[in-house]
């Protein structure tokens, strides 16, 4: 097991079911963009654990993401998979979730 039962994300996981995040944030996407958005409980499963791990730097979030195992496994993300940049979760955190009432 890569991600020890006792680690904070799986206990988190275990008891939280995080889609309902998608159908309080339908409002803030518009359906016909023309490109894929991120998806929003990933983007929201990040930035909780920049909160929970006391990581207030989105390049700093990315980069421990990329080398952290329970992170992904939290994120539901495979080994190779690439991250998401830094710029990116803070243009969606700040012109997109900034105002509403889902995100941190």
């Amino acid at each position: 097991m890569l991600v020890p039962e006792s680690h904070l994300v799986r206990k988190i996981a275990k008891v939280i079911d995080f889609e309902f995040i998608r159908e309080a944030v339908v409002p803030l996407y518009c359906p016909n963009s023309g490109r894929s958005a991120e998806d929003p409980v990933r983007m929201f499963k990040i930035m909780l654990l920049g909160y929970l791990f006391g990581i207030s730097s989105e390049r700093r979030l990315v980069q421990e993401i990329q080398v952290n195992l329970a992170y992904r496994w939290f994120l539901g993300m495979g080994l190779t998979e690439k991250v998401i940049d830094a710029s990116t979760l803070s243009q969606n955190r700040r012109c997109r979730f900034n105002d509403s009432e889902i995100y941190l």
